[in-house]
């Protein structure tokens, strides 16, 4: 290829882009309120992850929370068919992949994307918080997404609540053991996530949150520091 054409290729790649994004702005922008849900494709229906992740989304859609999940199948579906039997509004934001992504069926609003950069985008942009199940290497990446976003203040803070004590308390512990003995962050970066294994306690802890974080007149207050990590939900 020579090395007109492949410029004129990758300019033509910037508006493909671009499109994305367009469209999943004019699509999103009247969401309202709504939590996005992680976890993983490979989730089975029998699974405790599957099962929590129905009723923690089935919670929120009936306290006026849209869910936003990655349209796929396993806990993504299971997030999906919550916001359905909620009442709510079921947002899939799926992935075009080599191998091809099947979309779940309860999808009230879906959106494909090429990149996966601009669908992380939707999923922190119009979110009011993040549940984050049992996963692989997407969902680390976006509970670490998250965590660096509000640390470095790139975005406002909102609650990131982490659920399966016995699946992620192997990283927590690195994390403290490791992490913060090293000095690579601090003992306070670990009060920006919340953990639970209770869909009631993790539906409370956000409705919580945001009641405590707006002032009468819709002003948000500064937060304070969350629980440290040793005593969440205890």
């Amino acid at each position: 290829m020579k090395a007109d054409e492949f410029g004129a290729g990758e300019t033509w790649r910037v508006f493909r882009i671009m499109s994305e994004f367009v469209e999943g702005f004019e699509t999103l922008k009247d969401l309202g309120p709504a939590i996005s849900i992680f976890g993983s494709a490979r989730t089975r229906k029998d699974a405790w992850s599957y099962k929590a992740t129905l009723q923690v989304a089935t919670m929120l859609a009936r306290r006026g929370f849209a869910i936003i999940s990655g349209g796929g199948p396993g806990v993504m579906e299971a997030a999906n068919k919550g916001a359905k039997m909620g009442k709510g509004v079921s947002v899939g934001l799926n992935i075009k992949l080599p191998v091809e992504q099947k979309p779940n069926r309860y999808q009230d609003v879906s959106l494909a994307f090429r990149h996966f950069f601009a669908r992380k985008v939707m999923f922190v942009k119009y979110a009011s918080g993040y549940i984050i199940m049992p996963g692989g290497f997407g969902t680390l990446d976006e509970f670490f997404e998250s965590l660096t976003l509000i640390q470095t203040g790139k975005i406002r803070r909102f609650p990131v609540v982490l659920m399966g004590r016995k699946y992620w308390e192997g990283l927590l512990r690195w994390m403290e053991n490791t992490l913060i003995e090293e000095g690579t962050i601090s003992s306070v970066d670990l009060n920006m996530f919340y953990l639970t294994d209770s869909p009631e306690d993790a539906v409370e802890y956000i409705i919580k949150y945001h009641r405590d974080s707006i002032r009468p007149t819709g002003e948000r207050r500064k937060r304070s520091p969350l629980p440290t990590l040793g005593g969440q939900n205890e």
